[in-house]
């Protein structure tokens, strides 16, 4: 305030406002509700991730009050509590698998207490079994199929041997008897021979069995092979009119039939195509028939 002069009219200045209140007030005027909604939103969220930080510092003073680590380990999630629970289940499905097969294994509770023979023939099942020399009460687990089959299979006769675990207690063996194809004399006694040319039996032959003129007969021998394979190719009807086969060499293969008539064979080229020739050819009279040559065949 100041003394007027003389002449003069006194007059009161008003205080000025500060700045900042001027702006805030400004600011107000024209802020509108839906940004003051948002300013306290976020004003409120803030306010609440400052009391959460409060309240964890507040946790960790107090672990370390109490002597705990603050890495402290959190709860599992649902997700690793199933995974833990099915190892838990696979882990106890495969001890079990692996104690009943122990037990199976070396216990007699699925033991061999029969034995099945099937496919026999002129072998009977007493050799077979014989042959297999499974013990009667020897765990199934503990029978090696393959040894029983070879063993079995040691029988000449016995072209091929099947072993099966038949469960609780019986072991199957399936066997295929060799058949005999051609025979030859031997001072011993025929000797038959099946359609790989193994010498299986000595004995008297069955009816009407072709007979073989070989120098050597066998499978690894040439000539025998193919009379065999002759043999094999002709038509049943052919087959059974066959007395003797002849095969000095692989190229000069004939046929003797029951009736005294020759087939000329030759070697065992398109030996499918002769056969089916020479079931046609044998319908027509005659003493020599030659096959040797499918594309020209003749009768004599």
């Amino acid at each position: 305030m100041t003394e007027p002069e003389d002449g003069a009219e006194a007059t009161t200045d008003p205080e000025p406002q500060p700045a900042d209140e001027a702006a805030q007030e400004q600011a107000e005027d024209f802020e509108g509700p839906r940004r003051r909604a948002r300013r306290e939103r976020q004003a409120r969220r803030e306010a609440q991730a400052r009391a959460r930080a409060i309240e964890q510092a507040r946790r960790e003073a107090k672990r370390r009050a109490q002597g705990k680590s603050t890495d402290e380990t959190k709860p599992v999630g649902r997700g690793k509590v199933r995974g833990l629970k099915l190892m838990a289940w696979t882990v106890l499905l495969a001890v079990l698998f692996v104690g009943l097969g122990l037990l199976l294994y070396f216990t007699p509770i699925m033991a061999a207490r029969s034995i099945v023979v099937t496919g026999v023939g002129a072998v009977t099942q007493e050799e077979i079994v014989e042959a297999a020399a499974v013990k009667e009460g020897t765990p199934l687990l503990q029978v090696d199929t393959d040894d029983v089959a070879e063993r079995v299979a040691t029988i000449r006769r016995i072209a091929t041997a099947r072993v099966q675990r038949e469960y609780p207690s019986t072991l199957r063996i399936t066997v295929v008897e060799r058949v005999p194809v051609v025979v030859k004399d031997f001072p011993d006694g025929p000797h038959m021979f099946d359609k790989d040319g193994v010498d299986f039996a000595v004995g008297p032959p069955p009816p009407n069995l072709p007979y073989l003129d070989a120098d050597n007969p066998g499978p690894s021998d040439p000539a025998t092979k193919a009379a065999l394979e002759v043999m094999t190719a002709l038509r049943p009807e052919v087959a059974g009119q066959v007395a003797r086969v002849s095969a000095p060499s692989v190229a000069s293969i004939t046929l003797t039939l029951v009736d005294g008539r020759e087939v000329v064979w030759g070697t065992t080229d398109r030996t499918e195509e002769k056969a089916q020739k020479l079931a046609a050819l044998l319908t027509q009279p005659g003493h020599i028939y030659d096959v040797s040559s499918p594309d020209l065949p003749t009768v004599k």
